[in-house]
């Protein structure tokens, strides 16, 4: 298989605060050890000492390429399988744009993964992190995400869903939406 066929994926997660990415994300990785998470969270805390420190974005995005570029080095060198991309990814133009990124960076496969999760359970499970994230500010990327949903017509090759239900009371079924 030559370079230009390896496929190269790339889960990109979508959903509010507290709706569950992150451990996901940990969870798939454990079971899918040839996965790398690039997480906005981690970055923050690595670039600012503390992940609820928002910063430039210009400097955490520079940094998600970086990874983004090295994780698919590792996959071309066969170390990796492929990448998740942990972020809110909220708003459609900025999705647009990261996937837009992504594809130009050497992604073949993009998948978004949508936690479709009620306000209200955010919220109740945002009560439960370390780390809260004000209830206005997940209200507000809930209606952005219910008014401008993940779609195939934003350029990925498909979208997964995941609801309360499938995810929260079934994570063992969730761990490869590859598959």
């Amino acid at each position: 298989m030559t370079r230009d066929q390896i496929p190269v994926p790339l889960l990109m997660l979508v959903g509010i605060p507290g709706s569950g990415k992150s451990t996901w994300a940990r969870d798939f990785v454990l079971a899918n050890p040839r996965y790398r998470t690039v997480a906005t969270d981690a970055l923050r805390a690595q670039i600012y000492g503390d992940e609820a420190i928002q910063g430039d974005w210009l400097r955490i995005w520079q940094q998600v390429m970086t990874q983004w570029r090295q994780a698919i080095a590792a996959i071309h060198q066969g170390e990796l399988e492929g990448v998740i991309y942990d972020a809110t990814n909220a708003r459609r133009r900025h999705r647009r744009e990261a996937i837009a990124t992504a594809r130009q960076a050497g992604f073949t496969s993009i998948t978004l993964v949508w936690f479709d999760l009620p306000l209200s359970l955010a919220i109740e499970q945002n009560r439960g992190r370390s780390r809260q994230v004000p209830a206005d500010i997940i209200a507000t990327m809930h209606r952005q995400l219910q008014g401008a949903p993940p779609s195939l017509q934003e350029g990925v090759n498909r979208v997964l869903v995941l609801k309360t239900d499938l995810y929260f009371v079934l994570p063992s079924q969730s761990a490869d939406p590859l598959r």
